[in-house]
């Protein structure tokens, strides 16, 4: 069914209800912040924080509000307050570019390198932060739990268990009145692409070659609403739009 035209936001400390997700036999759920929860094991999992994107946009001239930085760290904090992880792993892209920690804000700075003192966290290397450091936690190029696979960019042909970032994925829905464009989770049982996690990060419609290449058969997407995700079956999405090729332009991967 399409989607309802999109509500109000919940009210203060009602929680969205838990879409689960399964991949490799794991079952994890596709939460609302756009971190995937594996509870069975306390993981967080968030891709492409692109953290600093806009201090490095300012710098070539686009004069965007310096804001998504500190936003990027408040959303993940809320979402590790809210399910107090054991372990986050950051699927790579956690900065816009290499010299993205040196310009990142004091504040932000403290609560990022206090969130990493206080669990196990990893940064998986992306193609846009080889090594962020000075941070806390640890780097690695990927790393392998309990039948997944954690990598920034997924991997073609047949797999089992993969888990990533990379793309940006975002789906454009049917609504009852129009149609609406938001960040999505794209997966199938074999692997799971992850939304960007960062305020400026962009995105790519789901049903580009892109990425529907590594769904051979079919997936299903959960979009990202004001106030739940919905789940969404690909032969219910919809191509892009002039608005999305240019959310492309600029999405950052």
């Amino acid at each position: 069914m399409p989607l309802a035209t999109p509500s109000a936001p919940s009210p203060p400390g009602l929680r969205a209800p838990p879409v689960p997700v399964v991949v490799n036999g794991q079952s994890m759920h596709a939460d609302i912040s756009g971190a995937l929860w594996w509870p069975a094991r306390r993981v967080l999992v968030v891709a492409d924080l692109h953290l600093e994107k806009g201090s490095s946009l300012a710098a070539h001239g686009a004069l965007l509000p310096p804001y998504d930085s500190s936003a990027t760290v408040q959303r993940l904090a809320d979402a590790i307050d809210r399910l107090a992880p054991d372990c986050v792993i950051c699927l790579g892209d956690s900065f816009h570019d290499g010299g993205g920690p040196g310009r990142l804000d004091e504040q932000s700075r403290l609560r990022l390198t206090a969130l990493a003192a206080a669990r196990d966290w990893v940064w998986i290397a992306g193609n846009h932060d080889p090594s962020p450091s000075g941070l806390g936690g640890r780097t690695l190029a990927g790393i392998a739990i309990g039948g997944l696979v954690f990598r920034h960019e997924a991997v073609a042909g047949p797999v089992a268990g993969e888990v990533s970032g990379h793309f940006h994925p975002k789906a454009r829905v049917a609504t009852r009145a129009r149609s609406i464009t938001a960040r999505c989770f794209a997966s199938d049982d074999r692997r799971i692409i992850l939304p960007a996690f960062g305020a400026y990060a962009g995105g790519l419609n789901v049903l580009d070659p892109a990425i529907a290449r590594f769904f051979p058969r079919t997936f299903t997407a959960a979009v990202i609403g004001r106030d739940r995700v919905h789940v969404v079956s690909a032969a219910q999405l919809l191509p892009s739009i002039r608005t999305d090729l240019q959310d492309r332009a600029v999405g950052g991967r």
